[in-house]
C-alpha cells in the first residue's frame, strides 16, 4: 500500500457565502498580490464528517466533537436509577479526564470548557467507568485514563482528522489527513446584496416601506482544494481491526473522496443553494514527499472559461514541477466534467481505496 493519497480539486461555486468571516462576509486570503475567496479546512472537514455520505459508510464508526460528554454520563446514570446528585458527581470526575470541567454552581456542572473528540468505544468505556464508580467509591478515573482514552480504535474521523487534549497531550491523536484552505484560482472581489423583508400583515396606507432591510456579501469563483492522506499513520490510527472490520479504512477513504467532491459547507445555502460539485478531480498515490500544486494559481487566472484555464494551469504547474524535482506521486486518476476521456467519481473512489 503506498504511503500517501494526494487530492487535487477545482470546484465552481456561484455566487454564495458558505464561509463566513467575523463580519459576516466570504472569508477571503490575498495570493499572488491579489484577493481571493476562500473556504477554510476547518468548515470542509466540518462539513464532509458531518455528512450523509459519512454517516452512511462509517455508521458506529464516527466520534463526537462536544463538551457535553458529562451530561450523557450523567443521564446514563439517572436511567439506572442514580440519585441526582451522585450522578453529577461521578459525571463531574469522569468527564474532567476529557478537559477542566464546569464549577460545581455552573447550569451544567458537568461540562467541559474544551471540545472533546470521543470515540465510541470510549463513550462505552466512560458508561462502565460509572458503573463501577457506584460500588468502589476510592476509584480515581484521572488515575486510570488508559481504561477510558484510546491511542487507537475504529473512530474513523478521529483517525482521518486527529484529536487534541490540551490538559493532557499524551492522548493526542495525529491527524492522518491534512486538507489546506481552499482558494480561488483568481481574483475575487466580494460583493454585497442589499435585500428587504416585507411584512405581510401592512396595508399600503400605512407606509410603503419594507419591515427589515439588510446586506450580506457574497462571492463567486473556481476553488482549488489539496488534501493529502498518510494512509500508514491512518491505518495506526484505526488500531487493530477485528475480523470485518477491515474495510473501515476503504470505507472511510471512499467517504472522504466522495464528500470532497460533492458536499459543501452549509454557510447561507437558504439563500444562495450554492450546492457544488467538482468539475476537475487529480489524485496521486505514492510514496514521494506530498506536495500542494497551489503554485499554478500565484498568477492568477484570467480568461473568459475560468475552470478551463485552471485546468490548463494546474497541468502546467504540476508538469515542469516533475521535470524538476521528479515525480511526485506513482500512479493517478483523474476526473474532469466535459471530457469523454474521464473517469467517473465511483472509479476515482475506487482508485483511492485501492
Amino acid at each position: 500500500m503506498s504511503r500517501f493519497l494526494q487530492l487535487h480539486l477545482l470546484t465552481f461555486y456561484p455566487p454564495s457565502n458558505v464561509n463566513r468571516d467575523d463580519a459576516g462576509n466570504p472569508k477571503t486570503a490575498v495570493v499572488g498580490g491579489v484577493t481571493r475567496q476562500r473556504i477554510s479546512s476547518q468548515s470542509l472537514k466540518r462539513a464532509w464528517r458531518s455528512s450523509d455520505i459519512f454517516k452512511n459508510a462509517l455508521e458506529d464508526h464516527m466520534g463526537v466533537r462536544t463538551q457535553r460528554f458529562g451530561r450523557e454520563i450523567q443521564q446514563h446514570l439517572l436511567q439506572k436509577g442514580v440519585e441526582e446528585t451522585k450522578a453529577i458527581e461521578i459525571a463531574r470526575k469522569i468527564a474532567s479526564v476529557y478537559g477542566k470541567v464546569k464549577a460545581e454552581k455552573d447550569k451544567d456542572p458537568t461540562a467541559i470548557d474544551q471540545l472533546a473528540f470521543i470515540s465510541p468505544k470510549e463513550r462505552e468505556a466512560a458508561f462502565a467507568f460509572a458503573e463501577r464508580m457506584l460500588s468502589d467509591a476510592k476509584i480515581d478515573p484521572m488515575k486510570e485514563k488508559e481504561t477510558l482514552l484510546c491511542k487507537a480504535d475504529t473512530a474513523a474521523d478521529i483517525g482521518l482528522f486527529g484529536r487534541m487534549f490540551a490538559s493532557d497531550p499524551s492522548w493526542n491523536r495525529e491527524a492522518a489527513a491534512q486538507v489546506a484552505h481552499a482558494i480561488t484560482t483568481h481574483r475575487v472581489t466580494p460583493e454585497d446584496d442589499f435585500y428587504t423583508a416585507i411584512d405581510d400583515l401592512k396595508k399600503t396606507e400605512e407606509d410603503t416601506g419594507a419591515g427589515f432591510i439588510g446586506d450580506a456579501g457574497f462571492g463567486s469563483g473556481v476553488f482549488y482544494l489539496y488534501l493529502c492522506v498518510n494512509r500508514h499513520l491512518f491505518k495506526e490510527n484505526l488500531g487493530s481491526q477485528e475480523e470485518g472490520e477491515s474495510g473501515i479504512m476503504s470505507a472511510a477513504l471512499g467517504a472522504l473522496v466522495e464528500a470532497a467532491a460533492t458536499v459543501s459547507p452549509s454557510g447561507k445555502q437558504n439563500s444562495f443553494a450554492a450546492l457544488a460539485r467538482a468539475g476537475y478531480i487529480l489524485a496521486e498515490k505514492g510514496d514521494q514527499q506530498p506536495r500542494t500544486l497551489a503554485g499554478s494559481f500565484v498568477k492568477p487566472v484570467i480568461g473568459e472559461d475560468l475552470m478551463k484555464d485552471s485546468i490548463t494551469a494546474l497541468k502546467k504547474f504540476r508538469s515542469e514541477l516533475t521535470r524538476v524535482y521528479g515525480p511526485g506521486y506513482t500512479e493517478d486518476c483523474e476526473l474532469e466534467l466535459g471530457n469523454k476521456e474521464s473517469k467517473t467519481l465511483a472509479e476515482i473512489v475506487k482508485f483511492c481505496c485501492a
